[in-house]
């Protein structure tokens, strides 16, 4: 029998409560992991889902490590891994281009700065056990240091057919760990209308595609037409064009939508492909955030 899907949430404001109360009902029927994404303040709705559930493994997917001092958050990775009864992972990644603008972040080398982050965090001390860490993973040179100095990965919106090349990259230590994660944030709309569902993964990538980090992985994986075709409308001013230009193969490749019963069988496929950690970021074809719960939990009642 297939594992069970981890599932998504994030802590926005207005509905924190509610993905507190999420949580509980996610644990009770049998979801393998809760992940909450960098929207929000993930690490303190990690903190509350340790405080309402007993089993369930949770995490950040990811936090930013440009944020907060590294002492910070090993003391707070710290605490949550005790507290939960070793359940919780840390997720860290480096966060994109427009958002460490926006923040004022003056970023260096992405490889560079996430080796020496992950060994100051390792190195702070005083803080007593530290949480299985995951490191945030699109191009091939991550997914080899993620194999070499962490416990885990996590891709977001890439490509099932690239999966092969990219664990291609993993060290052979790494793949011959049992407990090393390898997580992949999965764009999820059930429908029973292909059409609709299909329709909201693209308004949900659409933002992804605006990204020149996002383009670049998706040209490795083959869809340079698509991705340079997406350059020349932006670079005409001509964003409105983007939703048209991102393709229902492309769609099928890198989300999973339709009935219940594809995304079941989606989700067996990403796990053929390697994903031992599928997580499901549900969205409804009706755009209601409550209505695409529902969905999952009817899709694996």
């Amino acid at each position: 029998m297939t594992p069970m899907p981890a599932v998504a949430i994030a802590a926005t404001p207005g509905k924190r409560q509610a993905m507190i109360d999420l949580a509980t009902e996610i644990e009770r029927r049998g979801f393998s992991g809760i992940y909450c994404a960098s929207i929000g303040d993930s690490l303190g709705l990690c903190q509350a889902i340790s405080h309402v559930t007993e089993r369930i493994p949770f995490g950040t997917t990811i936090v930013n490590l440009y944020t907060r001092h590294v002492s910070e958050f090993a003391q707070t990775a710290a605490f949550l891994h005790e507290i939960s009864g070793g359940r919780f992972r840390f997720g860290i990644g480096v966060s994109h281009g427009p958002v460490l603008e926006r923040l004022g972040v003056h970023a260096g080398k992405p490889l560079r700065d996430t080796r020496a982050f992950v060994e100051a965090w390792r190195a702070v001390p005083r803080v007593g056990d530290l949480p299985p860490l995951v490191l945030a993973t699109l191009r091939e040179k991550m997914v080899h240091l993620a194999g070499e100095i962490a416990d885990g990965m996590v891709y977001a919106n890439v490509a099932r057919s690239h999966m092969g090349k990219s664990l291609a990259a993993l060290p052979a230590a790494a793949r011959e760990r049992d407990d090393f994660l390898v997580m992949n944030m999965i764009p999820t709309t059930i429908h029973d209308d292909v059409d609709r569902a299909r329709e909201r993964n693209r308004k949900t990538l659409t933002s992804y595609a605006m990204l020149p980090n996002y383009r670049n992985v998706w040209k490795s994986a083959g869809y340079v037409e698509e991705m340079e075709a997406i350059e020349e409308a932006l670079a005409a001013g001509q964003p409105e064009k983007v939703p048209s230009l991102l393709t229902d193969q492309w769609l099928a490749d890198n989300t999973l939508f339709g009935p219940a019963s594809a995304v079941r069988e989606g989700v067996e496929a990403w796990i053929d492909a390697g994903v031992n950690v599928p997580i499901l970021v549900p969205s409804s074809a009706e755009g209601n955030q409550v209505k695409a719960f529902e969905e999952l939990f009817a899709a694996y009642a």
